[in-house]
């Protein structure tokens, strides 16, 4: 199958590296001339091209359009020469199906929120299927996204908090791991071997989440013996306030003044 990648920044860059990882697709990109972007391909080894007209001649089967919301449908509407049979997906938050649907008249088109994780597979993909799209046109869909992590559908409109919690997720996650590792430095461990605790520690509780399907709170219990330390520590989260400050964390990421 056939991939082009319409613009090379964080998120391209990342959907790229974890299509890359799999060696199941033949991979391209446009983005304007840029030394970060040359290299890259040269390292992965994808065709990289300029400009929109190019990507005629590469014959895509997907279209993955990572270009920013205010261009997207400008970007989208010159690409509407390409064969029918060309799928589209967008990774622009903002942009509706219906506002790709109007430049991009008889093409299958589906809308995507991906996270940074998926440059290691192991991505966060919320998905968004129109009515009347084609079993055909699902089959590779999928097969793109199931490559590069976890791929959760969901009603278009509910996209944007998906955005917040699978996108602006990590960064938030990511601070909890740094002041965790600086707590474990103040107690003794290194910085390095602190990051690869923490890290793993956040892998297998998201896996074993993920996998058992329970709730948050009854794995928390699972942890937290009778008088134990960890739920000492639990105490002090909600002493200071953590559960609220993630809470308000979303409400902010997700526009609320």
């Amino acid at each position: 199958m056939k991939i082009t990648i319409i613009g090379v920044g964080n998120m391209g860059s990342a959907i790229m590296k974890g299509l890359s990882r799999t060696q199941n697709f033949t991979l391209s990109a446009i983005n304007p001339v840029n030394s970060r972007v040359t290299s890259l391909a040269k390292k992965l080894g994808f065709k990289l091209v300029n400009t929109n007209s190019e990507v005629v001649n590469l014959t895509p089967d997907i279209v993955i359009l990572t270009t920013p919301a205010p261009i997207t449908t400008v970007v989208a509407k010159e690409l509407a020469v390409l064969n029918d049979h060309t799928i589209f997906i967008s990774a622009a938050a903002g942009i509706t199906h219906e506002d790709l649907a109007r430049v991009l008249p008889n093409k299958e088109i589906v809308n995507i929120i991906p996270n940074t994780p998926v440059e290691v597979n192991a991505g966060t993909i919320g998905l968004a299927l129109p009515t009347g799209i084609s079993a055909e046109a699902i089959s590779k869909v999928m097969t793109v996204l199931d490559s590069l992590g976890d791929v959760i559908e969901v009603p278009e409109r509910q996209l944007d908090i998906i955005g917040v919690i699978g996108g602006c997720g990590p960064a938030f996650v990511d601070v909890m791991m740094d002041a965790m590792s600086d707590a474990a430095v103040k107690h003794g461990l290194d910085r390095q071997t602190a990051y690869e605790v923490i890290a793993s520690m956040v892998k297998g509780t998201g896996k074993l989440a993920y996998d058992s399907k329970l709730a948050p709170a009854l794995l928390r219990d699972q942890v937290t013996s009778p008088a134990g330390t960890t739920i000492k520590g639990v105490e002090a989260l909600e002493k200071n306030g953590f559960r609220y400050a993630m809470m308000d964390a979303v409400d902010k990421a997700n526009g609320e003044s």
